[in-house]
């Protein structure tokens, strides 16, 4: 296989990379596009995070590992939610980084509204936003 290999780079300059290429979005407004049903909610944290402190309510629980196969809109494992492309997703993770890379992926799947959570489900509870424990 023949192709321009990428230089290495670290995570900071990997995240940095990813977040300019999409608008990341503060707790509240994912908050309102949520109940607005504007945007669907994905929670890729894994169960001990979800177990210790709690859901987002209408949050779609989906693990990181299943993301793609789950939210492809051609994929024959997908949720019935992953109706289109045009789908406006916000993937949050605990404190948003896995998110700003589980996002990036969801953009090479075409679902080019992807966005992620800035700070993640602590951001979300820090701001008094609604949590089921």
């Amino acid at each position: 296989m023949s192709g321009t290999r990428e230089e290495p780079v670290g995570i900071d300059a990997l995240l940095e990379r990813v977040r300019a290429r999409y608008r990341r979005i503060e707790p509240r407004e994912a908050y309102d596009a949520q109940q607005s049903g504007e945007a669907l909610l994905v929670d890729i944290r894994y169960a001990a995070l979800r177990e210790r402190d709690g859901l987002i309510p209408g949050a779609l629980v989906v693990e990181r590992n299943e993301l793609e196969w789950r939210l492809d809109p051609w994929g024959s494992h997908r949720l019935p939610e992953a109706t289109g492309h045009d789908l406006r997703v916000v993937v949050l993770c605990n404190e948003g980084y896995a998110s700003s890379l589980a996002a990036e992926s969801l953009h090479r799947l075409g679902l080019h509204r992807a966005t992620d959570l800035v700070g993640g489900f602590q951001a979300w509870r820090a701001a008094g936003l609604p949590v089921v424990v």
